[in-house]
């Protein structure tokens, strides 16, 4: 259920997955939208642009990035490209047609390449002189220029056969698919194609060439790796001659219960590849696929010395001697550690930065006093790191085994979602958001003398854009508190309270229990636009978001014990949060609390449905897990039921895990349900099928229990169209509305 997403490139790609086509005569640009009352509604959320790629000019005097606007009569997105100054003056809009314009990167001659129609186009950074570079018969899902600019990856999609079989040729109208083995969907599609890179010869003016060769020739696997990967998991390297690439070569059983990925090496002139991560006559211990892989012989202690988990997102040094890229040690384990690798190319020797949480992005520098820059979650909230080899006078932590040390450069209550160098490490481009501001983008200079000192903000931050100020300006904030409360386990747990625009602490208010999904994702600072808590705070509603056991940012102990406990500790966390805020604070009304989620909080909020003892009058679950032993077997990634659950449903006896995990299901405890619930799903959810949500009203209606299922045939885990979404919304707050504002 979780997945990490993690986009590290010359241009950083956010929000995949929104990239609809336009209709060619509808132009959708920024709205004008006039809000009432001060209020944020659903209409105002849609009509905020989302700013996604982005990238600084290789002089450091200019930015490009990248923009969508969602039209909900329409039905449709608009995605176009703006330009500006380093200091966000001179703002222009650069997109001038109702095609997508999308993936800006600069060219040494100063023009900018991007994507439209499926092909690689320039122009000049004014937007003239717009030039086709490519011929692949709109064949272009992403690229990536290399630092000579006299070659191209291009990643494009290839028929892929291994899973599903190709129809026989004279039944060309048959939809049947013959399925094979698995691993034959992923997220909300049937592989039937996979991604392969391509490299491109460039000529004169940037022309590309019309055929390139195919760095995983007559291999079955994909790259990047589904379902997310972009053009971040490959890089060039500084002299042009090597690409680093991520990969999971395995296909169908073997892959879908395996994490993992290595980084290799392709020579461009041999045209050879080696793998960095293990060595060339590594051969893989045998496994049982209906275990977790966490007792067997692959994740032994000497065993993962070879690098076994994810592997992703490799970035070359500035004086291309190191690759480094992020690494997960244990295979099976989707969740585990994150860490900062860095190999020397030389000796391929390996090296790994000593840090208490997840790495969720990170870029080299080119000073002397940093190394590289990263993300990272710690008590809620993803802040800035850096990573050096220079004595620490302040709260940077050194380990023996490791030349590196990191120091922490920001201490915000606000997310930074990405980062790129620029201006050779002087500065860092990044994107920034919290529960109460969409995503914009700032320039940070870092002060590591202050970062020594712990002197938070170590730097100076600059905002750039203010793409949604003419909406944001309308509209009454929420505001935010941080609190402590007491787990039944005696530690201590971090709540976020937010609270409704003008709060009045002498009134009472509806309350919502925050359920996150993952299991183990951090409840942040984040942005959404659906699960967002500005937009529910502006209803008139308290949100009580905990970060429950299992969440990353209070160190690796915390977040796997959720591990197969899902109906334990995690879920006298949510209790105990909610009877703190009815309990303690005046302004909650005890009599008006309300449980929400989506995927592991869906599931949260279906198992809640039969323990509450009537502390909630109502409940939402979205894509939420119901019956765990039908999930077992339906989900497409069965590695995640694997680590989670230890086993098959069907073993006996069973490891007391999966014995507890089992019987624990909330399909099992329907018997106890008594309040109202709403129950939501994509049918195009191929990571917890529909049929979860579907089975959960029917058996609320089956009971006699108010319920309602509003199911979405179009859409998958989220929600993306814009109609969709503002349904998803109004039937979301009606709900509410019925069952807490009485």
């Amino acid at each position: 259920m979780k997945k990490t997403l993690i986009l590290i490139a010359s241009c950083l790609l956010l929000g995949m997955g929104n990239t609809a086509k336009a209709e060619e005569n509808v132009t959708i640009g920024k709205q004008n939208i006039k809000v009432e009352g001060g209020r944020m509604t659903p209409e105002a959320l849609w009509a905020m642009g989302r700013i996604s790629a982005y990238c600084a000019s290789p002089d450091g005097q200019k930015i490009v990035y990248q923009v969508g606007y969602y039209s909900v009569k329409h039905n449709k997105s608009h995605h176009v490209l703006y330009v500006m100054n380093a200091d966000g003056t001179g703002q222009q809009l650069l997109t001038t047609s109702s095609k997508n314009e999308t993936d800006p990167a600069w060219l040494p001659d100063g023009r900018i390449s991007f994507i439209t129609g499926g092909e690689i186009w320039a122009m000049k950074a004014d937007g003239t002189d717009r030039q086709q570079l490519s011929k692949t018969e709109g064949g272009v899902e992403g690229f990536k220029f290399s630092p000579d600019a006299k070659k191209v990856i291009i990643l494009k999609s290839l028929p892929f056969h291994e899973v599903i079989m190709k129809n026989p040729e004279d039944l060309p109208k048959a939809t049947g698919r013959l399925v094979t083995d698995l691993m034959y969907r992923h997220w909300d599609h049937y592989v039937e194609s996979i991604q392969h890179p391509f490299v491109f010869t460039v000529g004169d003016g940037f022309a590309i060439s019309t055929t390139g060769t195919d760095i995983l020739e007559g291999e079955p696997y994909e790259c990047p790796m589904e379902p997310f990967g972009g053009i971040e998991q490959l890089d060039w390297s500084k002299d042009s001659k090597q690409i680093a690439y991520t990969c999971r070569k395995k296909t169908g059983l073997e892959y879908s219960i395996s994490t993992d990925s290595d980084i290799f090496l392709y020579d461009v002139e041999t045209k050879t590849t080696r793998n960095l991560c293990k060595p060339a006559d590594y051969v893989a211990p045998k496994v049982d696929p209906t275990i977790t892989l966490k007792v067997q012989a692959v994740n032994s202690p000497e065993n993962l010395k070879n690098n076994v988990g994810y592997d992703q997102n490799p970035l070359f040094s500035p004086d291309g001697k190191y690759v480094a890229w992020l690494s997960m040690e244990r295979d099976g384990y989707e969740a585990d550690l994150n860490r900062l690798c860095i190999c020397d190319l030389a000796t391929g020797e390996k090296q790994y930065v000593d840090w208490k949480s997840d790495v969720d992005a990170f870029c080299w520098s080119d000073t002397k006093d940093a190394l590289l820059y990263f993300i990272s979650v710690w008590n809620a909230t993803e802040n800035l790191y850096a990573v050096t080899t220079l004595p620490s006078k302040g709260k940077g932590k050194v380990n023996p085994q490791s030349p590196y040390q990191v120091v922490q450069l920001t201490d915000f209550w606000h997310d930074f979602g990405s980062l790129q160098m620029m201006n050779n490490g002087c500065q860092l481009l990044v994107e920034r958001h919290s529960y109460t501001m969409p995503a914009d983008l700032y320039v940070f200079t870092p002060d590591m003398k202050a970062a020594k000192k712990a002197t938070f903000p170590a730097g100076q931050l600059l905002q750039l854009t203010h793409e949604n100020d003419h909406i944001l300006s309308q509209l009454d904030k929420p505001t935010c508190q941080q609190r402590w409360v007491d787990t039944s386990d005696g530690k201590k747990m971090l709540v976020w309270l937010i609270l409704p625009p003008n709060f009045d602490e002498t009134k009472k208010y509806p309350t919502l229990l925050f359920c996150e999904g993952g299991p183990q994702s951090p409840v942040s600072q984040f942005w959404s636009y659906r699960w967002n808590f500005m937009i529910m705070a502006s209803q008139g509603y308290v949100i009580v978001a905990p970060n429950r056991h299992g969440l990353p940012g209070f160190g690796q102990e915390w977040k796997e014990e959720i591990s197969g406990d899902w109906t334990g500790q995690c879920m006298s966390d949510y209790l105990a949060a909610i009877d703190d805020a009815a309990n303690n604070l005046p302004w909650v009304d005890r009599d008006h609390l309300g449980a929400v989620g989506a995927s592991f909080g869906g599931f949260s909020v279906y198992y809640l449905a039969g323990i509450h003892e009537k502390r909630f009058k109502c409940f939402i679950a979205h894509d939420g897990a119901f019956n765990l032993a039908a999930m077992y077997t339906e989900t497409e990634e069965n590695w995640f039921s694997n680590w989670e659950y230890d086993e098959a449903y069907w073993h006996r006896p069973q490891m007391p895990n999966a014995k507890k995990t089992y019987h624990d299901s909330p399909h099992k405890m329907v018997e106890n349900w008594d309040t109202p619930i709403l129950c939501i799903h994509g049918e195009k959810d191929y990571r917890i099928n529909y049929t979860q949500g579907m089975s959960a009203f029917n058996a609320a209606r089956m009971k006699g229990i108010e319920a309602q299922f509003l199911v979405f045939p179009d859409e998958n885990h989220w929600v993306l169209k814009p109609q969709n979404g503002i349904l998803w919304q109004r039937t979301y707050f009606n709900w509410l509305d019925r069952w807490l504002k009485k």
